[in-house]
């Protein structure tokens, strides 16, 4: 599994991959978060990161599905797959390694935020005046949204050798799974607690109550859970192809 993070790692930096990844995620949000108005830190009244978070995941739907479009669907193209399961390797091996290998280049593209977070930090009034325990919280969630996000990413890319495709199937699941949940329980057909049970099956519950900066292990467990369950379709694609 490291042999195939390092690869994917080198293969991201080495090209414009993983440097423009970086690069747009900093640009829309720098933009909405200190440029554009009505969205502007420096508009509002208080000293708050609402913006970026609340920003993050719909970048993330596009951002993420981008990263992991070529995962499986090129390597399937080029016939490089073939060759990769002829190495001492094993699937779960080649699935966990570059879903690793995604999520560090998410961890990556996040750390230059902390400086919004020390800005704000700086210009509060007095200085400090911020809800540290919740930015911490809402990064937690951020990551764990991405983690959820590059799961079903990997697994559109599993599914298909064209990288267009993937990209598209990626897009379509991390928005279904995203936001689909929250519409569906307000139909009127669901009532009393089922409407919750519902939105509890969509992400957005679970992001947005680990933003609130509390840790419920609810909330952790869904989202290893989820991730797993993706990775798991993702092995029984690979073998199924194999």
């Amino acid at each position: 599994m490291i042999e195939i993070l390092k690869k994917e790692l080198i293969h991201f930096f080495g090209s414009l991959t993983g440097s423009m990844t970086i690069a747009v995620f900093l640009l829309i949000t720098g933009l909405f978060m200190w440029v554009l108005p009505d969205f502007s830190i420096l508009d509002g009244l208080y000293a708050s990161l609402d913006q970026l978070f609340s920003l993050a995941p719909i970048i993330f739907i596009f951002l993420v599905p981008a990263i992991t479009m070529r995962t499986f669907s090129d390597e399937r193209q080029t016939g490089n797959f073939e060759m990769l399961r002829t190495k001492p390797v094993t699937a779960a091996g080649i699935v966990f390694g570059k879903y690793f290998a995604t999520m560090i280049l998410v961890v990556i593209a996040l750390v230059p935020t902390f400086i919004y977070y020390y800005s704000v930090y700086t210009l509060g009034s007095p200085k400090g005046n911020i809800d540290s325990g919740q930015i911490f919280g809402s990064y937690l969630g951020l990551i764990a949204l991405a983690s959820a996000f590059a799961a079903l990413g990997i697994f559109a890319s599993a599914l298909t050798k064209n990288q267009i495709v993937a990209f598209l199937g990626g897009c379509f699941l991390c928005f279904f799974f995203y936001w689909t949940f929250y519409y569906l329980s307000k139909l009127p057909v669901f009532f009393g607690k089922t409407d919750d049970f519902i939105q509890r099956l969509g992400i957005d519950y679970h992001y947005i109550s680990m933003s609130r900066g509390v840790l419920d292990t609810r909330d952790v467990f869904y989202f290893i859970a989820f991730g797993g369950i993706a990775l798991i379709l993702t092995l029984m694609m690979i073998n199924r192809n194999k």
